[in-house]
């Protein structure tokens, strides 16, 4: 299944060791994020590292293995679709993921509530995710 991974999901994993933390690794899934995932975990490094116990060096590990999991799409690959995202989107952070799943013609992986409320984009909470991988 390919899924647009929102950055909510990819924090609350690696906040805690859970099934979230297990789906990321799902061979089931095929994950597509924008290019600014990243830069937003990174700049959230040391707020993860405190909530979640991992050393630097854990942490720097978990963002290899994450880089080689997570295919990035560049901001340039979805400018064309900005402007429909804006119209769907209740909130100005989620313009990229929805700019990236009308790109890409697929659904995204967020726990976002306020992302769930418009009716144009399928998206699957990990609650959801779990019932429909049968896990």
């Amino acid at each position: 299944m390919n899924l647009v991974l929102d950055s909510n999901v990819l924090f609350a994993a690696l906040i805690k060791d859970s099934v979230t933390s297990s789906l990321l690794f799902e061979d089931d899934l095929c994950l597509y994020a924008p290019e600014f995932i990243f830069t937003e975990f990174e700049k959230h490094k040391n707020f993860i590292k405190n909530k979640s116990g991992r050393t630097d060096e854990d942490f720097d590990m978990l963002l290899k293995l994450l880089k080689r999991r997570i295919i990035i799409i560049h901001l340039d690959n979805i400018k064309s679709f900005l402007e429909e995202a804006e119209k769907i989107s209740i909130d100005q952070k989620d313009i990229s993921y929805v700019a990236l799943s009308l790109k890409l013609n697929i659904p995204i992986w967020s726990n976002d509530k306020d992302l769930k409320k418009q009716n144009k984009i399928k998206i699957y909470s990990t609650e959801d995710l779990i019932k429909e991988l049968n896990l």
